[in-house]
């Protein structure tokens, strides 16, 4: 996929070799795209990758003297989910953050990777745009700064260049008169992609309307606003006739295509279903609804966050990792995601590869403390990293709760789904002392099952915390 990959130590260096190299180098933070682009043959002539998650103090959220948000390029989307910040001064990007994907995704995925993707079905442009961002681009040659909707010009086109990097996203944080949601409909509650989404925020004053911002996404080639409904709005109070006249004008701002997902008539009934259902929530108070105050984060409570490192490149340094507790220093399968690295240079075949696209779960493993889709991590971020895989569970000869509980419940039929579930199950249990059945559920919507169906799988997480309580008293 890749024949040069280097771990940077600072902005400067990856600026510098996006500098020397141009066209045949992309910066990696997530990768839960670019790794998949890179196998799928999408992003061709790519032969350096430069991985920027070691460089210090790049997943901070901070907001400056003038009240604007500020998110690094290694923020991700559970770092905005658990923000007391986002969730506060900027709810709309807390619930599209929560809606991507699965937790393992957002643990790996970035805000910034979302936004250079550029795919108008990318949740957080959405509320990002609606929030009125601006992005900072910088290379060598000194920064630029866009607004986000001049950021794009195409279906997952953007005026980026080669020899840049996005290393800041700004936006005004919401004013205490401002409300503000965000609603996304797909196939599935979890692990899927818009079909629509609409992004919505109020400045209200009493029961009026001041200002009004509707962006929409996946139903144009980019993100785009409403302004004839936001224009409308102004000076209304949201009774039910002005909401379905404002839901009436959003739709006709959209221009959906017939795709895999749905119709282009079905889009725009969903566009004035979902912009009046956004609109009756805020006006009933309700836009939090349905968001969990404690998400699970599948973080641990033990979050192992790597020091910094001095430059590594490979292939020519080794990789030198902790998996399991046991160091492994190996000068092969530097080519390779960390699921195959794992699995054929390590000798562990507990994880799984069921879909490689981070879809299924099944090769869910803890890096650094964070259970992720090992398929979508490339092998050499397990330098200088501590691992651990369905083997590392079981201790001095003891199965895991959650293995027993498996056991117990005959939580298994051919069980190659089940060493994902368990990782799971097992971080969940870290990091929430006594996780509900809404947690249990969230914390296992990244894993699919084919054949023993869910039920028993959620009684032997359930049972697992019994048993734990037991073993230590």
């Amino acid at each position: 996929m890749w024949h040069t990959y280097i771990n940077a130590t600072s902005i400067e260096e990856v600026l510098q070799t996006l500098n020397d190299k141009g066209e045949r180098a992309r910066i990696i933070a997530g990768g839960t795209d670019l790794i998949l682009e890179l196998e799928r043959g999408i992003r061709t002539g790519i032969d350096t990758v430069i991985d920027v998650t070691r460089i210090p103090d790049l997943d901070k959220i901070t907001v400056d003297e003038d009240g604007n948000i500020h998110l690094g390029p290694l923020v991700t989307h559970n770092h905005c989910v658990e923000s007391k910040l986002i969730r506060e001064r900027a709810y709309p990007l807390a619930r599209a953050a929560w809606e991507v994907g699965a937790p393992q995704i957002r643990n790996r995925g970035t805000i910034v990777g979302n936004l250079i993707t550029a795919s108008p079905a990318n949740d957080t442009i959405t509320p990002l745009m609606a929030l009125g961002a601006f992005v900072t681009l910088q290379s060598t040659n000194g920064t630029r700064r866009f607004a986000l909707k001049d950021f794009y010009t195409g279906v997952r086109k953007t005026v980026m260049r080669a020899d840049e990097m996005l290393v800041d996203i700004s936006f005004p944080a919401m004013k205490t008169t401002q409300r503000g949601t965000f609603i996304k409909l797909a196939l599935r509650r979890a692990q899927a992609i818009s079909i629509i989404d609409v992004a919505i925020l109020l400045d209200m004053k009493a029961d009026l309307v001041i200002s009004a911002s509707i962006t929409l996404g996946a139903v144009a080639p980019t993100i785009i606003h409403a302004p004839e409904a936001e224009k409308y709005l102004e000076g209304k109070k949201l009774t039910e006739d002005v909401i379905a006249e404002a839901a009436r004008l959003t739709t006709d701002a959209s221009k959906p295509i017939d795709d895999i997902r749905g119709s282009a008539a079905y889009r725009r009934e969903m566009v004035r279903v979902c912009t009046a259902r956004g609109l009756r929530s805020i006006r009933d108070g309700q836009e939090q609804a349905g968001m969990p105050s404690d998400a699970v984060l599948l973080w641990g409570k033990q979050n192992l966050e790597s020091g910094r490192l001095a430059h590594h490149e490979t292939p020519g340094h080794r990789i030198e990792t902790v998996v399991n507790g046991k160091n492994h220093s190996l000068k092969n399968g530097h080519e390779k995601t960390l699921l195959r690295f794992l699995r054929d240079e390590v000798g562990l075949t507990g994880t799984k590869e069921g879909c490689a696209e981070g879809e299924c779960g099944a090769c869910t493993v803890f890096l650094d403390g964070k259970a992720v889709m090992a398929c979508l991590v490339p092998a050499p971020r397990a330098h200088g990293a501590e691992i651990t895989t369905i083997e590392g569970l079981a201790q001095s000869g003891n199965l895991h709760p959650v293995q027993e509980g498996f056991v117990k419940h005959g939580a298994v039929q051919c069980g190659y789904c089940t060493p994902g579930f368990i990782m799971s199950a097992a971080m969940l249990m870290e990091e929430k002392d006594n996780p509900n059945r809404n947690e249990i559920e969230q914390a296992i919507t990244g894993n699919l099952c084919r054949c023993t169906g869910y039920y028993k799988i959620v009684q032997a997480i359930e049972d697992a915390k019994t048993m734990a309580e037991v073993k230590h008293g």
